[in-house]
């Protein structure tokens, strides 16, 4: 595939091989000591050793801090940003999935803060507690084609003593350049792969569903829609694709530049099932989406109608509701919570996670504890 540069939100480098160009982003940010920020077993992959090994040959040594777990939490934030000072680190690398990107961007955001990480949740104007001065540079590279978190905002992060997934939220904590190289996708897992895909794709049901005025999100939306429904199942087949693997993450960056319109029950429900039960974020969307899409049925059959025969989906939004429930069959996605180890739930503590959840004010039907 050709090599691309886009500039929408943020600068990206879009293409095969395209990691190979890490040292001149940091070189372009002045960013002479990075730190790596990954998980654990992504720092032990080829991948991660090679950024290094390309870096170190052009004169960058980079930190590395890898105790990312699946849902981060302020304890990895404290000892990312404990690694970063101790290594006089001048800006950081945030390497994987989104758990690592989300964790990285959040450790250039604290480091030179003095007040609380839950002082700047995406709560009215929060976020102008903050010193901007002292928010260092960040280059994103994401290894799945998900969350979109490379092209993002916020970060969310769950609170280890309480257990709920709050989203951090800054506009300097868009990295300052993307780096998008599918040959780092290959190597994933199906199931990663499926739950990765389906976030991205979660992204762009809710923005196109949200009833906010934002036209380019709502384009933006059908196209990654599009893009997932064409290139998902190729790449959960056969890995090595390395053109599917491009659309997907180019949907990824869609979604998430799409929901900028707003997100909605999907997201409300999955943030605090994945905060108290560990579930993984996309494959926990994909589960949730059949029930929300009942629920918003009457608000949101028009808009669908109008758009599922670019989609390739016939019969409107009936159609669409049938295609979900097969693609999830497809790639493997279970039907029920307890499926993903949902087990004993505490119904009334979830409920009212998600209604807390700054994603409730995008669902088209007003949420409440009897519809959730």
């Amino acid at each position: 595939m050709h090599k691309y540069n886009w500039n929408y939100p943020t600068t990206m480098w879009v293409g095969e091989n395209r990691i190979k160009d890490i040292a001149l982003a940091c070189k372009d940010l002045k960013i002479n000591k990075p730190l790596l920020v990954t998980d654990n077993g992504l720092a032990q992959s080829d991948i991660v050793k090679n950024t290094l090994s390309i870096l170190k040959d052009n004169g960058i040594d980079a930190a590395l801090y890898s105790n990312v777990v699946g849902n981060p939490n302020s304890t990895n934030v404290e000892e990312g940003v404990d690694t970063y000072k101790k290594n006089n680190c001048d800006g950081v690398i945030a390497f994987g999935g989104g758990s690592g990107l989300d964790l990285g961007k959040l450790v250039a955001f604290m480091v030179g803060q003095d007040r609380s990480v839950w002082d700047f949740e995406d709560v009215s104007d929060w976020w102008t507690r903050a010193n901007p001065n002292t928010i260092f540079p960040i280059v994103a590279i994401p290894t799945t084609a998900g969350t979109g978190s490379e092209v993002g905002r916020a970060s969310v992060l769950t609170n280890s003593d309480t257990l709920e997934k709050k989203i951090i939220f800054h506009p300097q904590i868009l990295p300052k350049v993307v780096i998008c190289d599918p040959e780092l996708t290959i190597e994933m897992p199906k199931s990663i792969t499926a739950g990765t895909g389906l976030d991205a794709f979660a992204h762009c049901v809710e923005a196109f569903s949200s009833p906010h005025y934002h036209p380019m999100s709502q384009g933006i939306a059908v196209e990654g829609m599009r893009l997932v429904i064409e290139n998902l199942g190729k790449v959960y087949s056969d890995g090595s694709d390395i053109e599917a693997r491009a659309n997907m993450m180019s949907a990824a960056l869609m979604g998430a530049t799409a929901f900028q319109k707003g997100l909605g029950a999907i997201h409300a429900l999955s943030h605090p099932i994945g905060a108290v039960h560990h579930t993984h974020h996309g494959t926990t969307n994909a589960v949730c989406m059949p029930a929300v899409l009942r629920l918003n049925e009457s608000k949101i059959r028009d808009r669908f109608d109008s758009v599922t025969g670019y989609l390739g989906i016939q019969n409107g939004f009936s159609g669409f509701k049938v295609f979900v429930d097969e693609f999830n069959a497809s790639l493997n996605i279970p039907l029920r919570l307890r499926d993903l180890g949902v087990e004993n739930p505490d119904l009334g503590k979830l409920v009212k996670g998600a209604l807390s959840d700054p994603s409730c004010g995008g669902n088209p039907v007003k949420l409440t504890s009897d519809n959730l």
